[in-house]
């Protein structure tokens, strides 16, 4: 028989024993539910462009007895729903070898594809040089230059005058080249290469342009470079799909390059075929008149005509007077004409009832949502697109004494503006 003395010691050492051990597994537990939960790491900025949240516009839902959902591709890292073009068109042209790193990427483009373009470039070892219409909203360019690309503003012209600066931007990418093609012969030649960076081509000075270690240009042509159109038919329409669970019965959304409404519809259509997509069109665009009647424009929306006419519209990146090779592969169902008056009051309706901060397009878009849910009935789910935010839209869309300049300061109070009361 053990001393009673021995026991108690053994008793009390394995008490203790227990008492630690029950000691760590409470603290381990606790310290187990308030560990963070973390995602998968994304691989940079790159692996962070789309999968951007789809999201139920309460007050219009509400309003109109139906759905409506928007993505919300003003959280991108660029801020727009142009970051997936960007990446789409440098991915394919460093592909294809039209692109090399340390070459620079040219685009005409009224800002967020510019901004989204100058935010990628980096991440592949590229350059960007940006030509803006001097008629865009300041920040705009503040931003693009912040991002450390080359902006060159100019005015607006006709797309048909070879200074509109679309063309101008075309035209940079081919001396770019040029100026890369001198730069590596003299060097193979043992030439100055001081000499070559101030050459001229056209009458312009490239020595604020190009560095000397400029590898060429590349021309993103987001208007017509389908890459644009394959951004939305194979990332933003299958993701739109996937977070319904297929249940949509419209897409609508406005058209400035066309890849939008025409990637995410040919992909939504050709899922079911039943799901009718629509293109919401501003003032001064002839694509509500190409889809409802066959012709691209009146008489008085002429392009030659539109930039300085009454028939101008102050929102920015959408409505456009021709068929680009990206616009021509929508499919679309019909098309609602919108007013700048009806962006603005429901940019400002949606800030006070929902706390979405709006840009231009973005409010058209939402303009086009209730439209379509009007036609529809209640009871239906439209999808939409919130291209970008109101943060670069400051100076203009945002701005109540160049508003009120154009007659355009919002009076309603809720949805009168579109017949809801």
């Amino acid at each position: 028989m053990a001393p009673v003395g021995g026991t108690s010691a053994v008793g009390f050492g394995g008490a203790i024993l227990v008492c630690v051990a029950f000691a760590y597994f409470i603290s381990d537990r606790r310290w187990k539910k308030k560990k963070p939960i973390t995602k998968k790491t994304r691989g940079g900025v790159v692996d962070a462009i789309g999968n951007t949240p789809l999201i139920r516009i309460n007050s219009l839902s509400d309003a109109t007895n139906c759905h409506i959902l928007a993505k919300c591709e003003f959280l991108n890292p660029g801020g727009s729903v142009k970051d997936r073009v960007a990446l789409q068109i440098i991915q394919e042209a460093l592909e294809s070898g039209q692109l090399s790193p340390g070459g620079i990427i040219t685009e005409g483009s009224a800002g967020s594809t510019a901004i989204s373009i100058a935010t990628v470039a980096p991440a592949f070892g590229c350059q960007c040089h940006v030509v803006i219409p001097d008629d865009a909203a300041i920040e705009k360019s503040q931003i693009i230059e912040a991002l450390g690309a080359t902006v060159e503003r100019v005015r607006p012209v006709s797309i048909t005058h070879k200074d509109h600066f679309v063309n101008i931007a075309r035209r940079r990418a081919s001396e770019a080249n040029e100026f890369a093609s001198k730069l590596r012969n003299s060097q193979l030649n043992g030439k100055d290469t001081d000499q070559i960076n101030g050459h001229k081509s056209n009458g312009y000075d490239h020595s604020s342009l190009f560095p000397t270690d400029c590898k060429g240009g590349f021309f993103a042509d987001q208007f017509e470079n389908l890459a644009n159109f394959r951004a939305h038919y194979e990332g933003t329409g299958p993701e739109i799909w996937e977070q319904t669970n297929g249940n949509l019965d419209a897409f609508v959304a406005a058209a400035g390059t066309g890849g939008t409404v025409a990637g995410i519809s040919s992909f939504l259509q050709e899922k079911n075929p039943g799901i009718k997509c629509f293109l919401i069109d501003p003032p001064g665009s002839g694509l509500y008149n190409k889809v409802t009647r066959g012709v691209m424009y009146t008489k008085e929306e002429a392009e030659g005509r539109r930039l300085k006419n009454p028939f101008d519209t102050i929102t920015e990146g959408i409505g456009i007077n021709r068929i680009t090779r990206n616009f021509a592969k929508a499919k679309l169902d019909g098309a609602f004409r919108g007013t700048d008056l009806e962006a603005v009051e429901m940019a400002r309706f949606l800030l006070k009832n929902d706390g979405l901060f709006l840009g231009s397009s973005s409010a058209m878009n939402c303009v086009g949502a209730v439209r379509v849910a009007q036609a529809l009935g209640p009871g239906h789910t439209i999808v939409t697109i919130l291209c970008d935010s109101g943060m670069r839209h400051l100076s203009k869309f945002h701005n109540d004494e160049y508003l009120s300049q154009l007659g355009l300061m919002p009076q309603a109070t809720g949805l009168e503006f579109l017949g809801i009361k």
